[in-house]
């Protein structure tokens, strides 16, 4: 029998022989760029993005443009350019409020050492009616400011208070502590470091908690002292959360207006030498109805905070331990 497939004539060819025609390759998946998951994480996180532009970004901006402005008597603004910043640099008493604000704030700073020691010995194993410490100490932060400079006010008076009191038990005349040029300040930062003290026994306390026992106990086997164990474990491993409450603590530090206006009053006669850059803020723009210029001293203090805390997370990387 002859087969005939295709043009040829009496050859025969099994099924296996005939040409098998290539299939297309299948085309690879693009890869999936990195970093991106889709769309579901960014609708989650939508609300706190509006929430930070229209409350934090776009006030910064309009602080911003006011700066170069000048308000009329009856509204409006006036671009003037560099005037109020001019003015501002040459203004005598932006330069004492900006000493002031550094000197209560590095105050303030000063009560974190008291805060670790505080928190160390509310944490120690045994100790009975703990929590209740710990309330006590949070109290004053979460207290009204006003409530705390009336009771402060008392202590400080320099004619009856009983902190000149128990000086003059000792043959020594204090002085009018909120209205002396010097003092003032430096009594406002005693009373803000007393403040914060609860914040920084919290947070420090619990950082503490998740401080193991077994790093103690083996420092004990070596025959260390409980201040060694302090410093060689405690403090090491506690720097995450002390530079939480640094930074905290600058930032509040710089914000300093309700205590300081709440402990002087507006007719102290130290007002002028112990006044911080939010008071004038505060007096520029609601007083003397000069918002160009206290948006000028605005951005200045957004400027010192945002240097400050670059330099503080540039240093972290020298005394921060993180485990």
């Amino acid at each position: 029998m002859t087969l005939r497939i295709g043009n040829t004539v009496g050859e025969s060819r099994a099924p296996a022989d005939l040409p098998v025609r290539p299939t297309a390759p299948k085309p690879k998946p693009k890869p999936k760029p990195q970093g991106f998951d889709g769309y579901w994480p960014w609708l989650f996180v939508l609300p706190t993005l509006l929430g930070v532009l229209g409350f934090y970004i776009w006030p910064i901006i309009q602080t911003g443009y006011l700066s170069f402005t000048e308000t009329g008597p009856f509204g409006g603004e006036e671009f003037i350019g560099l005037d109020n910043y001019q003015t501002m640099l040459s203004d005598e008493n932006v330069g004492q409020a900006l000493i002031n604000t550094l000197v209560y704030t590095a105050i303030v700073l000063a009560g974190i050492p008291i805060a670790l020691l505080m928190a160390n010995l509310v944490n120690q194993p045994g100790l009975r009616f703990a929590s209740f410490y710990r309330v006590l100490f949070f109290m004053p932060y979460i207290a009204m400011p006003t409530a705390v400079a009336l009771v402060w006010r008392m202590i400080y008076n320099g004619d009856f208070g009983i902190l000149n009191w128990i000086l003059s038990l000792v043959g020594i005349d204090g002085p009018y502590w909120t209205s002396t040029p010097g003092f003032a300040i430096v009594s406002v930062g005693i009373v803000g470091m007393w403040a914060s003290l609860g914040f920084g026994i919290i947070i420090l306390g619990a950082a503490l908690k998740n401080i193991s026992p077994d790093y103690y106990e083996a420092a004990q086997l070596d025959g260390a002292t409980k201040w060694k164990q302090f410093t060689a474990i405690t403090v090491p491993l506690v720097t995450p959360s002390l530079f939480f409450v640094t930074i905290i603590s600058v930032i509040n530090g710089f914000q300093l207006f309700d205590l300081l206006y709440a402990i002087m009053g507006q007719y102290n006669p130290a007002l002028v030498q112990s006044q911080s850059l939010v008071y004038i803020f505060y007096n520029q723009a609601f007083i003397q109805n000069d918002k160009g210029y206290a948006a000028a001293i605005g951005m200045l203090i957004l400027v010192v905070i945002g240097i400050v805390t670059f330099f503080q997370f540039r240093m972290q990387k020298k005394w921060v331990n993180y485990v």
